[in-house]
């Protein structure tokens, strides 16, 4: 059996803002999925006060805010403790960590954890975070040639994913729609479901730098400075 078959750990964060530095996580959902369909996923939601203030601009895409998330959020150091625990339970297991971008939500759950003086994912595991499948990457790679966009979204109409009925940019229905792209992906793309979890993920090491160089290439021939990590996921 192939490991796109197996326990998979999805994970998506709502923030407020891009940095992942200096920006807070505002909610976050981990979805635990024990087999090929949804009928197995065990969804854990958290709402977080983050402590500043939320931009209009954030609170437009995730629909929390300032007000919402002081009256009802967890505190911080709390809700990160409780995410770090489930996430390193699953790695421990063999489990892969499945995020659409992964690279931002890892960076900034690390940097949460760090900013609350509570151990890392890394300190935690006493190693690199892995495996880690990221359907970005992998999309980005294995249909290179493709025009358009690549947010999730269209990812969904491109892998013939159904709308859900919840809203999306809330984290445990992003969660949900990440996982079942990468299962069709994995129908299309052979070759996902073909590699081992740690062949897969040194994959996309090699295929997130392609990608990045040739795109910092482009921006500095449109006279731009480029601000891409070609480092994944972290």
């Amino acid at each position: 059996m192939s490991w796109i078959d197996g326990p998979m750990l999805g994970f998506d964060t709502e923030t407020t803002g891009t940095d992942t530095a200096n920006d807070r996580i505002v909610t976050a959902a981990l979805v635990f999925s024990t087999g090929p369909g949804r009928e197995g996923e065990t969804v854990a939601t958290w709402l977080i006060n983050p402590g500043v203030e939320i931009p209009e601009q954030a609170s437009s895409v995730h629909g929390i805010s300032t007000e919402h998330a002081r009256a009802y959020g967890m505190e911080p150091a709390p809700a990160l403790e409780e995410i770090g625990v489930r996430i390193v339970e699953c790695l421990e297991q063999g489990a892969p960590i499945v995020a659409f971008n992964g690279g931002f939500d890892l960076s900034i759950i690390e940097a949460e954890l760090s900013r609350n003086g509570l151990p890392t994912i890394e300190d935690r595991l006493g190693r690199a975070i892995a495996p880690v499948v990221d359907p970005l990457v992998l999309d980005r790679g294995l249909d290179r040639y493709r025009k358009g966009k690549r947010n999730l979204s269209t990812l969904m109409e491109v892998y013939g994913i159904e709308e859900p009925e919840g809203n999306m940019h809330t984290a445990d229905v992003d969660v949900s729609m990440t996982l079942d792209v990468l299962r069709a992906m994995a129908k299309k793309h052979t070759v996902i479901a073909e590699s081992d979890l740690a062949e897969l993920h040194k994959k996309q090491i090699e295929l997130h730098r392609a990608w990045a160089e040739n795109f910092i290439d482009y921006l500095k021939r449109q006279g731009k400075t480029p601000d891409v990590n070609p480092v994944w996921p972290l």
